[in-house]
């Protein structure tokens, strides 16, 4: 059978309507439909090459723009900082006008950045993506998703461009902030939440980026990726499948980078065969921010604007964003001389008009009623769920019994706070947070909204607590960035006359060198920071107890915090906790909050050590044939409590039919003094497979709260597409024989497990510390798959029931 031609393939089906409004259109007016404008770019960058790609429209009147109609409106509120109810009340207008001036009335539909909220002035600003995977807890992330969406309604906006569903493989990469986890499982799973959570406000989520972006060479942005087509299909694509097949996501937007050299933004084989032809997607795809004139100007493979346009939107690009380069003046020529088939340009623009039929701009009421006169975007269920999420979210990786600090039997009578990070609000933002993204170009204008430093949350934290209230001292020491040493002096004075140094460090998130993690702000080291260890070194030497909380977009090389003979009495992880941050970490502090986070990525041992990945088979671990270890510090899934757990692996079925699934039960039991939440690992290894498989891979999880002393059981249904990989033949199958399975703290407790209160797991049997109990491996129960090998479907049951 002949193959259709690209531009035949997955034609929508639509309704009637939108069937009769299409055969109306002239060509103008279908382009017009497939790309945005920018407003009020003001020369502020926020998107890579921005001044280069800038056009002339600045200096063209929007119902000129707007004469054939407009597919997109680019960050109305995200772009400079607007009032909302004048920035609402100017959108409703517009809208009408463009209604009542152009031939076919049709909106433009507004996007908006909602990584870690909306992105407008005064919107919440929620805890970064890597937080979201801290928390192992997606209903939380649904809440968010859900309260973000509303937001996003209220001021007419229809799409957000969110969630990040990169997957985690080399912690150098910039962009490691917006990405959920190292784990596929994980990502999927929480991606998918936001989702759901999202979208039932009556918006459109947009997954990116598809696909493999996170897989650039050397953690380089917009760099060439090498993964082989079994990486892409077993590592890169589940968590897009998850949240296309079973999130109904509505938009999904290309990736910047090329895939054997191939630029995902003319790639067929994912756009339409993977995305839309294998998984049913029958939403709108659009493209990264200049990722169609990118093909001309940055890989290469088109000769003009015409040819990226034309290998573009045959590949599966529906809508060209942020504005249209390439949609435009030149497809419009090509499709006039006969060059590029109108059938292709008809099959966008039909996916184009379903979604705003979708979403009510088709309707005749759109934006005939009154805009908002009042908005909260900030309000107390938004703080609620971003204090949990963020609270949710630390990760204790260390802790000789300086912690909590209510917990002293002697009060501490006072408390140097001390660091780069302890006062600075900015600190505890994402890259695309607005402030940090927006405001850094607007000096002096407030955030507009509440977001108290660690050192502002501390100072009225004890009494929160209950306890008594210390004496707080703050020396800044050093700045995140620079060689400066000269704030040294008066942090040390600070710890030395203190009963206790609280020193925070990490990252500045920002864009394209504005900062140390972010967008375009790739690493070449893990190391902290300018001479932020010096910082905690010189305040170890004060011989003070030192609690160091690192708050960044990155796990960072700290084995020397962790592992050596002069260390920090505790290590706290917090990644970019947002607005109700410094809160959640006051509390967690003081012993008000029992941390719970997990590692959602694994704590490298260094940067030559990159990239890794705890999914890893027995030749990407530690061996005697290698003189260098890529063993990580804390493993994925790694957080210590201010409670101890047991966990036992009850009963697992012993075998089942492939395709079918089998049940694990796990009992947990609080066996310390006070309430906390523990995150339940179920893990599996499949034992001999056609083809090398990981030492330990995440099955299913669980976050279970438990009062000292209590006990629950936790049931996981896992079905054994959980074992699923692609085969010699490059077919996802999974393949009968014995699987592995058995309940840890973290990844590698498979090899280990904790023996004692605050002692931290480690990595190699019998390497214990002094203190400890000798370690035995965690237990394992075999299950049998039996049957013949069962080729997975999208149709499969993918998700971990759990009762």
């Amino acid at each position: 059978m002949t193959e259709l031609p690209v531009a035949l393939r997955a034609v929508p089906e639509v309704s009637e309507r939108v069937r009769e409004l299409h055969a109306r259109m002239t060509l103008e007016e279908k382009l017009a439909q497939l790309v945005g404008y920018w407003l009020d770019q003001g020369g502020n960058v926020v998107a890579p090459m921005q001044g280069e790609m800038a056009g002339d429209a600045a200096s063209t009147t929007l119902p000129e723009i707007t004469r054939n109609g407009l597919g997109h409106y680019t960050r109305v509120y995200g772009t400079r900082p607007v009032d909302p109810v004048e920035r609402a009340e100017w959108l409703w207008a517009e809208q009408r006008r463009i209604k009542r001036e152009t031939r076919l009335g049709i909106p433009a539909l507004v996007h908006e950045e909602v990584l870690t909220g909306l992105a407008a002035w005064k919107a919440a600003t929620f805890p970064t993506p890597l937080a979201w995977g801290a928390s192992f807890d997606p209903e939380l992330v649904a809440e968010m998703g859900r309260l973000i969406g509303d937001s996003m309604r209220e001021l007419g906006v229809h799409q957000g461009l969110a969630p990040v569903l990169d997957v985690v493989r080399d912690p150098r990469w910039g962009r490691v902030d917006e990405c959920i986890a190292e784990d596929p499982y994980l990502v999927g799973t929480v991606g998918t939440s936001y989702v759901r959570g999202m979208q039932s406000a009556g918006v459109h989520a947009t997954l990116k980026h598809f696909v493999a972006y996170s897989g650039s060479r050397a953690g380089r942005n917009h760099a060439p990726v090498s993964a082989g087509p079994r990486e892409i299909a077993d590592v890169y694509l589940p968590p897009f499948e998850m949240a296309v097949v079973d999130g109904g996501v509505r938009s999904v937007m290309a990736s910047y980078n090329d895939v054997d050299g191939v630029p995902m933004h003319s790639s067929a084989e994912y756009l339409t065969g993977v995305l839309r032809e294998r998984w049913g997607f029958d939403g709108v795809v659009v493209a990264d921010y200049f990722g169609v004139a990118f093909l001309d100007v940055m890989h290469g493979i088109a000769a003009d604007r015409g040819a990226a346009a034309a290998a573009a939107l045959e590949a599966g690009v529906d809508i060209e964003l942020p504005s249209g380069d390439a949609y435009l003046e030149p497809l419009a020529a090509l499709v006039k001389d006969g060059v590029v088939p109108v059938e292709v340009v008809d099959r966008a623009v039909l996916r184009a008009l379903r979604q705003k039929e979708d979403l009510g701009l088709l309707e005749p009421g759109a934006y005939e009623d009154e805009p908002p006169a009042t908005v909260d975007l900030d309000s107390a269920a938004h703080r609620d769920v971003a204090r949990r999420l963020a609270e949710e979210s630390v990760v204790l990786l260390s802790n000789d019994g300086v912690l909590p600090l209510g917990g002293w039997q002697d009060k501490p009578a006072r408390v140097a706070v001390i660091g780069p990070n302890a006062d600075r609000p900015e600190a505890l933002m994402g890259c695309y947070s607005f402030a940090n993204h927006v405001l850094a170009h607007h000096p002096g204008v407030p955030a507009g909204f509440e977001i108290p430093s660690v050192a502002e949350a501390l100072a009225g934290e004890f009494e929160r607590a209950g306890l008594p209230t210390p004496e707080l001292t703050f020396a800044q020491g050093c700045d995140v960035e620079g060689d400066d040493t000269s704030g040294f002096a008066e942090a040390v004075a600070a710890a030395q006359a203190a009963d206790v140094a609280v020193v925070v460090v990490g990252d500045q998130a920002g864009l394209f060198g504005r900062g140390t993690v972010g967008e375009g702000n790739d690493s070449e080291s893990l190391d902290l920071p300018g001479v932020q260890r010096e910082l905690v070194e010189a305040v170890l030497a004060a011989g003070k107890p030192v609690v160091m909380v690192l708050i960044t977009g990155r796990p960072y090389a700290i084995d020397w915090a962790l592992d050596g003979e002069n260390t920090p009495g505790a290590v706290l992880q917090a990644f970019f906790p947002g607005e109700e941050g410094g809160t959640a970490l006051a509390g967690v502090l003081s012993g008000r909050v029992n941390p719970s986070g997990r590692l959602p990525v694994s704590l490298p041992r260094s940067s030559g050590a990159q990239p890794y990945s705890y999914l890893h088979p027995i030749l990407g671990g530690r061996s005697e044939v290698t003189s260098t270890d890529s063993t990580p510090v804390r493993s994925f899934g790694f957080g210590l409590s201010y409670t101890t757990f047991q966990r036992e692996l009850v009963s697992v079925d012993p075998s089942v039919e492939a395709g079918g699934s089998f049940r694990a039960v796990v009992a947990v039991t609080n066996t310390g003094a006070v309430a906390g939440s523990d995150v339940v690992q179920l893990y599996g290894h499949d034992v001999v497979a056609s083809v090398a498989r990981p030492v330990a891979q995440l099955l299913g999880y669980h976050r279970v709260a438990l009062r000292p002393g209590e006990t629950t059981t936790v049931t996981f249904e896992v079905p054994t597409t959980r074992f699923a990989f692609s085969d010699r033949r490059m077919v996802r199958v999974v393949e009968p024989g014995d699987v592995e399975v058995w309940v840890g703290a973290h990844a590698a407790d498979s090899v280990v497990k904790v023996v004692a209160e605050g002692i931290a797991d480690l990595d190699e049997p019998n390497d214990s510390p002094d203190d400890a109990a000798p370690v035995e491996p965690a237990p394992r129960r075999v299950v049998t798959i039996t049957g013949e090998p069962h080729e997975v479907t999208t149709a499969d049951e993918r998700w971990v029931r759990v009762s």
